[in-house]
């Protein structure tokens, strides 16, 4: 996924600000792929020079937004039916994992336990991000809810497991 395709979809479903995106991205797609203000501003200004998007309205402090164009439908369409997800095989947290046995069994147990505390926050922030939203009829309503899920129980699955591992170490 690119941030390119992920402010077409954002697009897809309503016009927004560059502020309105970057709200949108805390909101629902921090934890599928964050992106700061910068990059944000800057992808938005590339699909505007390349067609994909457009300035529909400019307000004061030079406030711009956007739409999607037909041609960023189609783009996002195209990558949504042509192209194949990536798979994320890298894992930073795995390979520690795997390289723990050079460490004490003591600081090898802190490690895996410190994950799970850590997967415990995450999916305590995306409890937290649920109740706070305001769900609603949309399509992005509706296919937020099935990721900010997935985030769940993946996060879910990372505690039990880190809480497994730690044990294993004991």
């Amino acid at each position: 996924m690119s941030l390119r395709h992920a402010l077409l979809g954002l697009l897809a479903d309503r016009t927004a600000s560059g502020y309105d995106l970057l709200k949108l991205f805390d909101s629902s797609l921090a934890n599928v792929w964050p992106a700061t203000q910068s990059q944000i501003y800057a992808e938005l200004n590339k699909l505007a020079d390349g067609g994909l998007i457009k300035v529909v309205a400019e307000g004061p402090r030079g406030r711009k937004q956007y739409a999607l164009t037909e041609e960023g439908l189609t783009e996002l369409r195209r990558w949504l039916t042509e192209t194949e997800p990536q798979p994320n095989v890298r894992s930073e947290v795995l390979l520690r994992v795997f390289f723990l046995g050079v460490l004490s069994r003591e600081q090898s147990e802190a490690y895996l336990a410190g994950l799970a505390t850590r997967f415990a926050e995450e999916e305590n922030a995306l409890r937290e991000l649920e109740r706070g939203i305001e769900w609603d009829e949309s399509d992005l309503s509706l296919y937020g809810r099935i990721a900010l899920e997935y985030g769940l129980r993946f996060n879910a699955m990372r505690h039990e497991w880190a809480e497994w591992a730690a044990d294993q170490v004991k």
